[in-house]
């Protein structure tokens, strides 16, 4: 049994471990021994059962800059705890060597993780037999900010590298759509289409969220404000909107929006693993525009609001956004021109619009992935 190890660390919510976990899972039901190790903060809300996961010492983004990071006591992380990082890693590649190593974002992100990236990529490189190395990256990188950024990550691909596996449909949205592609890193891509977790069941006798208008802004901290605008955009109607809260302080924050919502149909919960298949039943949903938001609302055909996150000049989700409300007709709000009446208004419009179809779109990118592996590993005997 061929083990894969994942290398991830989410800085700011946790899409990125949660896409890494789906394509884990896929991997082990194709007969593959997935290890995964994660380097960002412990979560509650997803599923990490059945599969082998290495935590190491946790850090997170002072913000959404991802220059600074700070450790569990939201301390700026030192030396010391960097370099455990970098041992964790190791003593986890020496006791398990991969036949497969995947990297996570990085080299086209992560930048600030450079040195345990290379510490990966370092000792795996004098591994007899060598393993395959793969980057993982979603349909929308943040573009590089200078051409020498650009540059590093080609030397990176060029030095470590034997393909980059994209999570994307290249009809829907290529590479290039956010990141200069050059011929030489062409020749690298995979495209998987879109990694995503099996269809949710359809269960309207169960009620919940039947009608609703359902919130949510990931398993991170960033958000907040969008909850504070639903409960006022709930006042300007009848229907009950529902705010699903995620992070590890969600039990907090839901106290609080709950008591801020007193005479407003909202309230306030923290995320529900039946969260997907509430999707399939509420009458539009609100959220920003992650990656993994994203294919949940294409999957359940969910009309809904993007409000895309966009701070420190991040332009992921607006680009993704943008997309989406082309293709599909899904509503979008900038993040400075969110209102509770905007919001409202663009709500009611979206459940007007009713139920979206996607069909054709690539949602099997886990599985796709695996078959990949498969072939770059039978072809290197």
């Amino acid at each position: 049994m061929k083990r894969v190890t994942i290398f991830v660390t989410h800085l700011l919510g946790t899409g990125h471990l949660s896409r890494s976990m789906t394509l884990a899972r896929s991997l082990r039901d194709a007969g593959f021994a997935p290890l995964v190790i994660s380097g960002g903060m412990p979560t509650s809300h997803l599923d990490l059962s059945g599969l082998d996961f290495v935590q190491l010492p946790p850090v997170r983004s002072d913000g959404a800059s991802f220059t600074r990071l700070l450790d569990t006591a939201g301390e700026p992380v030192s030396p010391e705890l960097m370099q455990e990082r970098i041992e964790a890693i190791e003593d986890a590649l020496r006791q398990s060597p991969p036949d497969v190593l995947i990297t996570e974002l990085f080299p086209f992100g992560r930048r600030v993780l450079r040195a345990e990236f290379e510490a990966a990529l370092s000792l795996t490189g004098s591994l007899d037999p060598a393993p395959l190395v793969l980057c993982s990256i979603r349909d929308i990188l943040a573009p590089p900010s200078s051409e020498k950024k650009a540059k590093q990550t080609e030397a990176w691909l060029a030095q470590y590298y034997d393909g980059v596996l994209v999570h994307s449909d290249i009809d829907v949205v290529p590479l290039q759509a956010s990141w200069p592609v050059t011929p030489a890193t062409e020749r690298l891509l995979r495209y998987t289409g879109f990694i995503a977790p099996p269809p949710p069941a359809i269960d309207p006798a169960a009620g919940e969220g039947l009608g609703e208008i359902v919130v949510t802004a990931g398993g991170g901290p960033v958000g907040r404000r969008l909850f504070d605008t639903a409960i006022e955009a709930a006042r300007l109607g009848e229907r009950r909107w529902r705010l699903l809260v995620g992070g590890g302080d969600a039990a907090e924050v839901c106290a609080r929006l709950n008591a801020a919502a007193a005479g407003a149909p909202a309230f306030a919960e923290p995320l529900r693993a039946d969260y997907r298949s509430m999707l399939t039943r509420c009458a539009a949903a609100v959220g920003q525009c992650g990656y993994n938001t994203a294919i949940d609302w294409l999957q359940a055909g969910v009309p809904g609001v993007f409000v895309p996150f966009a701070e420190a000049g991040e332009v992921e989700q607006t680009l993704r956004a943008a997309s989406l409300r082309q293709r599909y007709g899904y509503g979008c709000i900038a993040e400075d021109e969110l209102t509770p009446q905007n919001l409202a208004d663009a709500a009611d419009a979206a459940v007007r619009h009713g139920r979206v179809s996607v069909n054709g779109l690539q949602f099997g990118g886990a599985a796709q992935t695996a078959r990949i592996l498969d072939e770059l590993l039978r072809a290197r005997r």
